[in-house]
């Protein structure tokens, strides 16, 4: 039998989350549709367990028109409302961040027309090459760096909300801007090796 794979240790044994930890986790987007989900699903996690919007991903995924930003920014109050109402829509039916992501989506269109992608503009802030670090515990990994604090400034000043500089960091981490996984974790040179292509992609 081969022997377990070492995981970093938030990855825990529900098969959802090991999934996301194996394939998703700090993996480099250049993809705004992806990076729209991600922004949208990081604001609704706010004071929630991120296994909990892990959970309600499809129930976004219908909600929100497949994560198209487009789309999403077209809609208004009447449409909010009817997400609101709908028992079965399987998200979380909070008011302020159902506003939000309709907000967010209005600002993300308003950066790709500025920079020609949600992602160019992104990966500016490390110009263009993820941040792989070697952290030994998962004390050690910081909730907030002053990296994602200027991209939560610069965000706000954008028109953004729920992006908050633990939310960003959580975005960072997430979307591969920073690689997070433990030096003993599996995926840590998996990730890694990913980083050169991102500044080729975005050229």
């Amino acid at each position: 039998m081969a022997p377990e794979r070492v995981r970093c240790p938030w990855a825990g044994s529900d098969p959802l989350y090991r999934t996301y930890h194996d394939r998703e986790w700090g993996v480099p987007v250049t993809e705004d549709r992806l990076l729209f989900e991600f922004l949208l699903l990081e604001g609704a996690q706010a004071g929630l367990s991120w296994i909990t919007i892990l959970r309600k991903r499809e129930g976004y995924r219908r909600t929100f028109a497949g994560f198209d930003p487009q789309e999403v920014a077209r809609w208004g109050e009447e449409r909010m409302e009817t997400i609101l109402a709908d028992p079965d829509a399987g998200i979380v039916r909070n008011r302020s961040k159902v506003r939000g992501a309709l907000a967010n989506a209005r600002a993300f269109c308003a950066v790709q027309a500025e920079f020609g992608s949600f992602a160019a503009y992104m990966w500016r802030f490390v110009e263009g090459v993820p941040i792989t670090n070697r952290w030994e515990r998962n004390e050690d990994i910081p909730a907030v760096t002053p990296l994602a604090e200027r991209f939560s400034r610069d965000l706000k000043a954008r028109g953004f909300s729920f992006v908050g500089p633990t939310i960003c960091y959580a975005h960072m981490q997430a979307v591969g801007m920073v690689n997070d996984h433990l030096v003993s974790c599996f995926r840590h040179a998996e990730v890694a090796a990913l980083a050169d292509g991102v500044a080729r992609r975005l050229l």
